[in-house]
């Protein structure tokens, strides 16, 4: 069955409802240019800890140099790092060294025929690949919780040769989830606005999703 990551927890009680409804993973959003989610440090720390094994905990950065992401990793201590921007050569190695317990999981903005070869290109260097539908290129970088979808024709090309797992985000929700899974057919899919109601995760959402997952 596919997985489910929830993205854009904000608290304890939404971490728990996410994996009562069956989330395999629950992503944990740092400071970012734009985009929904955010929230302080010392809670992301919180939530984290208080998530048991077997379940991900994902910390969504948007810092690039690898010192500062590995200080904020130990601050905030969740088991996975989604890399929400683009690394320079060398900083996913580095990553690898200073942090030896930590997955990688590098987002890749999906926006053409491009993308492909930027997806593979990072693959042998992380645990697996975010395909998302930011625009890292613009003035005020969106890297995220953009509610848009992208070109799922790309990303099953990915996913057809990727050497790793690969979560499919952008845009989803229980009436389109079916159709990215059998399009797709990705390790994961992910999703932080489809399944709330007010900025709050909305628990009747939540199990919509989880059913049409099931039912894909």
């Amino acid at each position: 069955m596919t997985r489910v990551k929830v993205c854009c927890i904000a608290s304890v009680d939404e971490a728990r409802l996410a994996v009562r409804c069956g989330a395999s993973a629950l992503g944990l959003v740092s400071e970012m240019p734009s985009g929904p989610g955010v929230i302080p440090e010392d809670r992301i720390a919180q939530i984290a800890e208080s998530v048991p094994p077997p379940i991900a905990t994902f910390l969504l950065t948007s810092r690039t140099e690898s010192e500062a992401i590995v200080d904020q990793q130990r601050r905030c201590r969740a088991n996975t790092l989604q890399l929400c921007d683009r690394l320079a050569p060398g900083t996913h190695a580095a990553l690898r060294s200073a942090l030896p317990g930590v997955a990688l999981v590098q987002v890749v903005h999906v926006g053409g025929p491009a993308s492909i070869d930027e997806a593979l290109a990072v693959a042998p260097a992380v645990d697996a690949l975010l395909l998302d539908s930011g625009k890292p290129e613009e003035p005020v970088k969106e890297l995220g919780g953009t509610g848009r979808t992208h070109d799922w024709a790309s990303s099953a090309r990915i996913v057809e040769r990727s050497p790793v797992p690969v979560f499919l985000a952008g845009g989803l929700g229980a009436a389109n989830v079916g159709r990215a899974i059998r399009r797709v057919r990705p390790f994961a899919v992910d999703l932080c606005t489809g399944v709330r109601s007010d900025g709050a995760l909305d628990e009747s959402k939540l199990r919509r999703f989880f059913e049409a997952v099931a039912g894909a």
